[in-house]
């Protein structure tokens, strides 16, 4: 608003005095090239500091998909399972069950089933689990970055502590998330390893009895 503002200012000015106009003009250009000079661009993701601007971001703009690509590999793979799991869980669910059961599962594990992709899947998780609530509570400003090898520690302002994994291509992944989800990757698994005995025998129910 106040850059409009003064745009509209000089245009006015320009009316009345092109030498003013003039002035004006160069003042805003002198501006604006010094605001631009003084920001910072964001370090490389495959700095620790790099990585945790990148999901402060995310979590600022709540795209919560985004924060996707700074998790470690482990984090990443468990969410792919995740979802692979719940999606042929709810496949069978849905062909396969009775009406009565089949509401009830679909209800606890559609969400994830019938996410896009894994990074979806830890998006709708991160959102439904209150982690991204987190994140917007106790991220802040970094104070300093401790690394020893292929681990990092973020310390914020606020003293939080962020840990880092570097992946294999350089990019460090935040390492929090790492172990619930894992533990719901596992869960989805047995789910499933549970609904295709089960539809197999609603299969088998349905089928016509030889006389």
């Amino acid at each position: 608003m106040q850059a409009a503002t003064r745009i509209l200012a000089a245009l006015r000015a320009a009316t009345r005095s092109p030498l003013l106009a003039l002035f004006v003009v160069l003042v805003l250009v002198v501006e604006i090239g010094t605001k631009l000079a003084g920001r910072k661009p964001f370090a490389p993701d495959t700095t620790p500091g790099g990585a945790y601007a990148r999901i402060a971001l995310a979590v600022a703009e709540r795209r919560p998909k985004d924060i996707f690509a700074y998790l470690e590999t482990e984090g990443q793979w468990a969410s792919f399972t995740l979802h692979q799991a719940r999606k042929q869980a709810c496949a069978l669910v849905r062909t396969s069950y009775p009406a009565d059961q089949r509401e009830q599962l679909l209800g606890t594990w559609k969400d994830e089933g019938d996410s896009a992709d894994g990074p979806d899947a830890f998006a709708r998780l991160a959102v439904h689990r209150g982690w991204m609530a987190r994140l917007e509570r106790d991220l802040s400003g970094v104070e300093h970055v401790e690394v020893q090898g292929d681990r990092a520690t973020v310390v914020t302002a606020r003293a939080t502590r962020y840990p880092f994994r570097r992946r294999d291509n350089g990019i460090w992944g935040l390492t929090i998330f790492t172990a619930e989800l894992e533990a719901e990757a596992e869960r989805a698994t047995r789910d499933l390893d549970m609904v295709e005995r089960a539809a197999q025998d609603y299969e088998r129910a349905k089928a016509p009895t030889s006389p």
